[in-house]
């Protein structure tokens, strides 16, 4: 709750949804403000105030909001699930695209706590059993692996993601493995700082020590280019209504083909299974693809809208879209600093992201994102995470330049204090 300190209720207005998707681009600099110009039209996320908290939950277009829109009007006039497996087919084939892999290694979930879940408790883990984590986890891929450790007896062990260098974190890990080690579950980018690990690397250090590898995708899917096979991991899980400025209550987890036997699919029901079942035999057969973790009515209108979303990002392009977001949080990391800032995300462009998080000594955490809440519309979020108590800027496509120079101001009046 106090993140929404100081924040104006925004009242609720219907709008006319233009049902256009933005241009196919091959090629585009961070700086064009008059494309990232159209990119931000399309959105009909509010100019009162300066939204920066994509980590936490991302706005959606226009032409998502009405996808979703005209399939619950569709639906609803038939009362059907609109459930198809084509339909389903070329969402995860979008989906394939964003990740990098097969359609076929797609379920989708409500989101990445749940994909964590999924993992967490279907993979084949007894007593003792050693589990290596980050201390910069999300609580959505914590109290999972927790509640397991509690139920029964694995062993959570845990390293602090170093700022210096991405090798060390490799090392850290490294010096973590003991013949009790199963699995490894760390995020792509950190919840708490915007760190971004390097995944590939531990990946072959996974491989190496013949680990399962986890991996929390909820701040990079979207944010930036991602291919689940080069990473070498056998898990990821992200949510659609983050970076992928989906509908929210979306989520996508891939599992390798490889692991589909492995990583048991607990919670299952009708659109789990594939072909016959027997009450009085017992033969079932799960599906031989991701879907075997989706079970249930789930709403088609929903998956519709990240589908479309999807759509939205891949036109713009990933490529494209990381250059942008990460040269605004260069900017805006430089500019902290410059003004005697804390600034807690990594230094090294390769390793930070385009979330920043900061602090200044003269004001904690929640005085300071009141002041920037209340004095200039910053939509920010504390972190605590780490035992950081931090400021977190999310920068995503629908930010600008002249954001980065509206939080540099607000910083610098706040300094003053």
């Amino acid at each position: 709750m106090a993140g929404l300190v100081g924040l104006p209720l925004i009242p609720s207005t219907r709008m006319e949804f233009p049902a256009e998707l933005p241009p196919i681009v091959e090629d585009v600099t961070p700086h064009d403000e008059a494309f990232w110009t159209m990119v931000r039209d399309h959105f009909p996320l509010t100019r009162d105030r300066v939204y920066l908290n994509t980590g936490g939950l991302g706005a959606s277009p226009y032409v998502s909001i009405n996808a979703l829109r005209t399939k619950i009007d569709e639906l609803e006039i038939i009362c059907e699930t609109g459930h198809s497996e084509e339909l389903w087919y070329s969402i995860k084939a979008n989906a394939g695209r964003i990740f990098g892999c097969n359609p076929e290694e797609i379920a989708y979930t409500r989101n990445t706590t749940e994909g964590v879940n999924i993992v967490c408790n279907g993979l084949p883990l007894k007593r003792n059993d050693e589990i290596i984590t980050s201390t910069h986890e999300h609580v959505g891929n914590t109290i999972a692996w927790l509640m397991r450790q509690k139920r029964e007896g694995i062993v959570m062990k845990t390293f602090e993601p170093s700022m210096r260098s991405a090798q060390e974190n490799i090392d850290r890990i490294e010096k973590l493995i003991t013949q009790k080690t199963r699995a490894l579950s760390i995020s792509h980018v950190t919840t708490a700082t915007g760190q971004v690990l390097p995944v590939k690397e531990i990946g072959e250090l996974a491989k190496a020590h013949n680990l399962w590898y986890f991996i929390d995708g909820a701040q990079s899917a979207g944010m930036m280019p991602l291919n689940v096979h080069e990473i070498g991991c056998h898990a990821y899980a992200t949510s659609g209504h983050k970076w992928l400025v989906g509908p929210k209550g979306t989520g996508l987890l891939y599992v390798q083909n490889d692991m589909l036997d492995i990583i048991e699919a607990k919670w299952v029901g009708a659109y789990s299974n594939t072909g016959h079942f027997d009450m009085l035999s017992g033969e079932v057969h799960l599906n031989p693809t991701a879907q075997r973790y989706e079970y249930g009515t789930v709403s088609t209108p929903l998956f519709v809208g990240l589908g479309v979303s999807m759509e939205f990002l891949l036109r713009i392009g990933m490529t494209n879209i990381w250059r942008r977001v990460h040269a605004m949080a260069t900017a805006l990391a430089e500019g902290l600093s410059a003004l005697g800032a804390e600034v807690l995300s990594p230094k090294h462009p390769d390793e930070h992201s385009s979330i920043i998080t900061f602090r200044l000594k003269n004001l904690d955490r929640q005085d300071l994102q009141s002041f920037l809440a209340e004095k200039f519309k910053l939509r920010t979020r504390g972190i605590y995470e780490g035992g950081l108590d931090g400021i977190r800027i999310s920068l995503h496509v629908y930010n600008s330049f002249k954001d980065v120079e509206k939080v540099l101001e607000g910083v610098r009046a706040a300094k003053n204090l």
